[in-house]
Formats: C-alpha cells, structure tokens, sequence
C-alpha cells in the first residue's frame, strides 16, 4: 500500500489550481525569480510560494538560490508523463462515447418507431 499520493496524483492536483497554471506558463520563457513570479498575482508573498511549493513537489518546478535571488525553472518531464496517462486512456474514453452514442440511437429510434 502507497503512503500518500502518487506523482500523476501530484501533477494533477498542482494543475488544477489556475494561479499555479499561470505560473508554470509565465515560466515557459525561461527559469523566472520568484518576485518576477509574484507580481501579476493580488496576493501575498507567502500565498504564492505556498504555490510554488506544491509544483516542486509535483517535480514540476525546480527552485534554486543564487546569492539574493530565488529562481524557478519548468520542468517538464511530470508534464510529459502526464500527456502520455491522459493519450493512453483516450482511445478507451472515445470507444465508451461512441458505444453510447450508438445506443442513444438505437433508443431514439425506437421511439420514433
């Protein structure tokens, strides 16, 4: 049995919060400070490196300090492992529509009948 949640878990729980999908996006450009990070967002300091917190558990950001400056980095490869969970499972989500799809139609045209 697992103690906690698991990575897929993480990524997912740290992106469906819309602040920390902001983040992750402002971050696409480049590694970012987090006073860089922190200023678009009416909220406090703490508040955002609370955020920042659960994307470098979800292995999604990596933090460094270099003299007075805090950095962000993306990290991708969470991102990528959780594409992959979401295209394996599509061919069965779509098969399961269509299924229904085709017996909404079968229902539908026996009470036309």
């Amino acid at each position: 049995m697992q103690n906690g949640p698991d990575e897929l878990s993480l990524v997912f729980q740290a992106l469906a919060d819309p602040t920390r999908r902001e983040i992750l996006s402002r971050l696409r450009n480049g590694p970012t400070t987090v006073g860089e990070l922190a200023e678009p967002f009416a909220m406090s300091r703490p508040a955002v490196s609370q955020h920042l917190k659960v994307l470098e558990r979800a292995g999604l950001i990596e933090r460094t300090a270099t003299a007075q400056w805090r950095t962000c980095t993306l990290r991708t490869e969470p991102l990528d492992e959780a594409s992959a969970w979401v295209e394996r499972h599509r061919g069965e989500w779509n098969e399961r529509f269509d299924l229904l799809d085709e017996r909404l139609r079968e229902l539908k045209g026996q009470t036309d009948a």
